[in-house]
C-alpha cells in the first residue's frame, strides 16, 4: 500500500519513513501541506499520514480541502497536540484517526491497515477473494489452503489487486500503487510480477484485459 507522510520534522520523517517501509508499505515522504496539497490532486495514496504543524499550509487546511472537494482517502493525524480540543478538531475536520506523538511504529503500521480495511468496507483483518486469503500484517498468502512464498513486489502487488477485486488496474495504476517517488522501476517490471504470481498461483487467477490493465475477479477460476 503507498501511503503519504507530511511531516516536516527531518529527523522523525526519516526515521517514521523507515519504520513503515520494514511494515511493508511503499511511503512517500513530503514536508509542507503545499505539497502534499499538489500530490494528493494529481496522485492516488492508499492513506495519508498527517502532521498539524506544516509549513505553507497546515494540516488542518489541508485535511478540510480534502474533505470539501469529496476525496475520501484516509487520513490519520500524527501531531504532538494531545489536547482533547485538538483531537476533537482534527477528528471534526475530517480525520479518520489520531495519534500523538512518539508513537509506537507498530501501532501506528496497525491502525493504517485498519483504515485502508475500512475503507474498503472489509471488517476482516485477511482479505478473501475465492479460493485465494491475503494476510497484509504477516504479509502472507494461501491459495486454495496452501500456503505459497511471494517476493515483496508480487505480494504488494496482488494485495493492490485483491483490494478491489472486480476492478480492472492499468499497469500505470499499479506502478504508481508499488513505487514510491524516485524508485527505479524497470518498463515491464509489472508484466514480470503478473508473470510470477500466475507461475505460484493459477496460470488463470489474474485476468489480462489486453490493452487496459489486470483484474482480480470477485469468483477467480
Amino acid at each position: 500500500m503507498r501511503i503519504l507522510l507530511v511531516e516536516d520534522d527531518d529527523l522523525l520523517g526519516d526515521g517514521l519513513r523507515g519504520g513503515l517501509r520494514q511494515g511493508g508499505f511503499t511511503v512517500d515522504w513530503l514536508k509542507d501541506g503545499r505539497s502534499a496539497q499538489l500530490a494528493l490532486e494529481t496522485e492516488s495514496f492508499a492513506a495519508v499520514v498527517l502532521d498539524l504543524g506544516l509549513p505553507r499550509l497546515s494540516g488542518i487546511e489541508l485535511l478540510q480541502q480534502l474533505r470539501q472537494r469529496q476525496d475520501r482517502v484516509p487520513v490519520l493525524i500524527l501531531t504532538a497536540r494531545d489536547a482533547i480540543a485538538a483531537r476533537i478538531a482534527g477528528l471534526d475536520a475530517g480525520a479518520d484517526d489520531y495519534l500523538v506523538k512518539p508513537c509506537d511504529l507498530g501501532e501506528l503500521a496497525a491502525r493504517l491497515r485498519a483504515l485502508v480495511r475500512r475503507s474498503a468496507g472489509q471488517a476482516s483483518p485477511v482479505l478473501t477473494v475465492g479460493p485465494l486469503q491475503i494476510d497484509p500484517q504477516g504479509r502472507a498468502v494461501q491459495y486454495r489452503g496452501t500456503p505459497v512464498e511471494l517476493a515483496a513486489r508480487e505480494f504488494d502487488l496482488l494485495h493492490e489487486l485483491a483490494r478491489e477485486p472486480g476492478k480492472v488496474l492499468s499497469k500505470d495504476q499499479l506502478a504508481q500503487r508499488l513505487y514510491a517517488w524516485g524508485e527505479e522501476i524497470e518498463s515491464n517490471a509489472i508484466e514480470v510480477h503478473i508473470h510470477h504470481l500466475r507461475r505460484k498461483l493459477a496460470p488463470d487467477l489474474i485476468v489480462t484485459l489486453r490493452g487496459v490493465g489486470y483484474m482480480l475477479p470477485k469468483q477467480p477460476a
